[in-house]
């Protein structure tokens, strides 16, 4: 089953215009960030190994400089692994300092290291599950999670099967130019972050557009179900709007980085349980328990330092983060 050139032709127009270098970017107030862009670009091209060791070193010194981002990730850790102790907790947060260093030095790689050596450093399971939905003539549905390689994540995904993915822009504009040039080096296109129309198309034309449901969007579309030890995490609806909505198929993927300098291992799967489900609240409990499962995996390597559980149910309610 092939997809119609008028879904084709839909899906593009609601696509981010790719945007162009303009000599406005060499105005002085740019100088800071092409000094830090410089220096990140000549590192992208160390040896990977080299570039790990020097990530952990860098999340050792951001664990000292950002005393508030070590407080939001404590807090996080303590409410999601309130059993643990504290000792135990206080690990993983250094680990996960770390491993925030590191992913500084994935965006140089996922932006810049050219398709050969990616592919060098990818192992990928599960390919046959986004054939199974091409043959079938669906779009695919590719909910991802907020982990800390997930540049790469993107990248390499976009060296298996080039996909759709959702875009908010960046405030500075010399980093707009570069960050989505850089996510679009493996990828089709972007589409703006509440532009659900084209979601809908682009999963209608055959597809594979990428979701993140797992942080806290705030009350809007949002249900409150249980992640990890807290009750009433504010979770997004728009998991089942964009499942339910389109001719697609459902898939997760996610993305571990290998011991030993080995790289990174890609895996595609379908839910353990459908969605969707018919009932969006059910739905978002079991997005939350899929991100229980994959962040179970490596707990140091997940996007601790947002305020995941800033929104509560009821605005009386004192904050997590007070």
């Amino acid at each position: 089953m092939t997809k119609a050139p008028s879904d084709t032709k839909k899906a593009a127009e609601h696509s981010v215009e790719m945007p162009r270098f303009r000599l406005y970017f060499l105005h002085p107030k740019f100088w800071p960030t092409w000094l830090l862009i410089s220096i990140l670009y000549l590192i992208s091209w160390l040896p990977y190994r080299l570039q790990i060791l020097l990530g952990k070193g860098l999340g050792k010194l951001l664990f000292k400089l950002l005393p508030k981002r070590v407080k939001v990730a404590r807090r996080n850790l303590e409410l999601a692994y309130p059993d643990y102790p504290v000792a135990k907790r206080e690990t993983m947060l250094r680990a996960n300092f770390a491993n925030n260093g590191i992913a500084l030095f994935e965006t140089g790689m996922a932006w810049w290291w050219p398709d050969w050596r990616m592919k060098r450093k990818l192992k990928v399971e599960g390919v046959e599950f986004l054939d199974q939905a091409e043959a079938e003539g669906k779009g695919v549905f590719l909910i991802l999670f907020h982990f800390l390689s997930l540049e790469v994540h993107a990248r390499m995904f976009g060296l298996v099967k080039p996909s759709v993915g959702l875009y908010r822009p960046h405030n500075n504009a010399l980093m707009e130019y570069l960050q989505t040039k850089g996510r679009n080096r493996s990828n089709k296109y972007m589409i703006r972050k509440k532009d659900v129309r084209g979601m809908l198309n682009a999963l209608n034309s055959g597809e594979v557009c990428g979701y993140l449901p797992d942080q806290d969007y705030g009350r809007n579309r949002s249900v409150y179900v249980p992640l990890f030890a807290v009750p009433d995490a504010a979770t997004t609806t728009g998991t089942s709007l964009f499942a339910a909505g389109a001719n697609c198929t459902t898939l997760i993927t996610t993305i571990e980085r290998l011991p030993g300098g080995k790289g990174y291992k890609l895996a595609i799967m379908p839910p353990q349980q459908p969605i969707p489900s018919g009932d969006e609240t059910e739905d978002a409990r079991r997005i939350n328990k899929e991100v229980e499962r994959a962040v179970s995996q490596c707990p140091e390597a997940y996007m601790w330092v947002h305020r995941r559980f800033k929104t509560r149910p009821d605005e009386s309610m004192p904050s997590y983060y007070a």
